[in-house]
């Protein structure tokens, strides 16, 4: 494994994508929302708004939250304007089993937190960035980096908010998709069953009611649910929307007939699919359950929910990224991401955004993520032959 020392700002402002990469990978940019001892995306943002300065780039930091700030920079040259997106923040690093921000190289494999979601990413649209900023001929060029893509996407939520359609015609959103062009993801609705019985002793059924039962005659009632997402129309790139139990808690002791029970469930949603319809689903059979238990007393609430959404696959965006892979000698095709992305606020704006990017999924957030260097290298020839296209 290589020790070498990550590269300085300096040297990678010449646009390596590796150097970047290895850069980026060396910031900590831990979500401060999902570890205590987070660091949140201010470094990674000053840095990242340096090199794109320094690049002939307008750039502002709009702070969506106390230290934790959007990076947007804009070029302007001739054509449609073409959005190239990635967020700032990782996971935690708990667990790790290699250095979270080492970024060390390990043959063609650059190791460390982030890696791959999204750091390898973020480096290729830089070192596009870099070379579309060289010369006259230039395309129309938004860089954004987000904040908090991890856990609620408040950057990407505020800079849509502020831009709406205006802020581009095109967007590539560069998550892990092995060089896939990914032009449907799926959405979720996030909910809360809570569950209220009645606390007794245990040698009182008389008397008490239990939360948890009732909680499970609703997850049993959910299976035949569960069932009938299967046998609705399949999408050609998602397949079906499904629904599992992320978390149960309730209870007090053995001897206790609970009096609560909550249930947190996520329902992934398919492109279209509204939220108000899938909260509906689940009343329906919880309207099932109390036919058959009429003690039953329960509420349901949802918690967070994003949409679903899709470019068609004929779109100029779309055939435009596959005709760059091809030129630039990637083999690619168009995937779904079962993932949700950002992608979603932006198709919500009017702004076709579709994911491509280097890395594989499967290596995010993994206990040693890593991330294919050679992967990043073409990422950022595609993007930049897809922006020249462009240019009428």
């Amino acid at each position: 494994m290589d020790n070498e020392q990550p590269p300085t700002v300096e040297t990678a402002r010449a646009g390596d994508p590796v150097a970047l990469a290895r850069l980026l990978v060396s910031i900590p940019s831990v979500n401060p929302v999902l570890s205590s001892t987070g660091q949140g995306e201010r470094r990674m943002a000053e840095v990242t708004a340096d090199l794109l300065e320094g690049w002939g780039f307008r750039v502002r930091l709009d702070e969506v939250a106390p230290g934790r700030p959007n990076v947007v920079g804009t070029l302007d040259g001739a054509g449609p304007r073409l959005l190239l997106n990635g967020h700032l923040d990782t996971v935690g690093v708990d667990g790790m089993t290699i250095d979270p921000f080492g970024a060390t190289m390990d043959g063609d494999r650059l190791m460390g937190r982030g890696s791959c979601d999204m750091k390898g990413g973020v480096a290729a649209l830089l070192a596009a960035a870099r070379r579309l900023s060289l010369g006259q001929i230039r395309p129309n060029l938004v860089v954004a980096l987000t904040a908090d893509e991890e856990h609620s996407s408040i950057g990407m939520a505020a800079l849509t908010k502020e831009h709406g359609g205006s802020l581009a015609d095109f967007a590539v959103v560069c998550e892990p998709t092995n060089l896939r062009v990914m032009p449907a993801h799926k959405g979720f609705v996030w909910l809360r069953a809570v569950f209220h019985g009645r606390a007794a002793h245990g040698s009182r059924p008389d008397v008490g009611v239990d939360a948890i039962r009732h909680a499970g005659l609703f997850l049993a009632a959910l299976d035949g649910y569960a069932d009938e997402l299967r046998t609705r129309p399949r999408h050609e790139l998602l397949d079906f929307g499904s629904f599992h139990a992320g978390t149960i808690s309730g209870g007090t002791a053995e001897s206790v007939y609970p009096d609560r029970c909550e249930l947190l469930l996520e329902r992934r949603t398919m492109p279209g699919e509204g939220t108000a319809a899938v909260v509906a689903e689940f009343e329906r059979v919880l309207d099932e359950v109390r036919g058959r238990e009429p003690r039953l007393d329960a509420t349901l609430e949802t918690t967070l929910d994003r949409p679903g959404t899709e470019v068609a696959r004929t779109s100029p965006l779309v055939e435009g990224l596959l005709r760059a892979s091809s030129e630039s000698g990637v083999s690619s095709g168009v995937e779904g991401m079962t993932a949700w992305v950002d992608a979603a606020f932006l198709n919500e704006a009017g702004i076709p955004a579709v994911c491509f990017g280097p890395g594989s999924i499967e290596q995010a957030h993994t206990e040693d993520e890593w991330i294919d260097v050679g992967q990043i290298h073409l990422c950022a020839d595609v993007l930049e032959r897809f922006a020249r296209s462009l240019v009428p």
